[in-house]
């Protein structure tokens, strides 16, 4: 299994469903602090802003993309999420597309 392949992050959201996250770039700083926590979920590009990486390592710059949560860097990507001084990185659960960590999260 490879780190970008599908698994749910049990007990994160509650329900045992698996999570996705985007970037949105219009609020990105591009300090670069996800790419730091998350490599192997989020990348710079040459426009200084971040963005997620597909299960094949693929950037994604489609606006609003989204990729899985790996269960092994789920605390990586929660940490991005809360630690982002633009207040951009979003992580919801895939079923209901219901906010759990970011800035949108109830």
């Amino acid at each position: 299994m490879t780190v970008q392949q599908e698994a749910p992050a049990e007990g994160a959201s509650g329900t045992g469903d698996p999570l996705e996250v985007w970037i949105d770039q219009d609020l990105c700083t591009g300090d670069g602090i996800c790419a730091q926590y998350a490599p192997e979920v989020f990348e710079l590009d040459i426009d200084g802003l971040a963005y997620v990486k597909s299960e094949d390592d693929e950037l994604l710059q489609e606006p609003g993309a989204t990729t899985r949560v790996p269960l092994p860097l789920l605390t990586e990507v929660v940490d991005s999420a809360k630690e982002c001084p633009g207040d951009c990185i979003h992580v919801r659960r895939v079923s209901d597309k219901v906010e759990v960590y970011g800035p949108d999260a109830e």
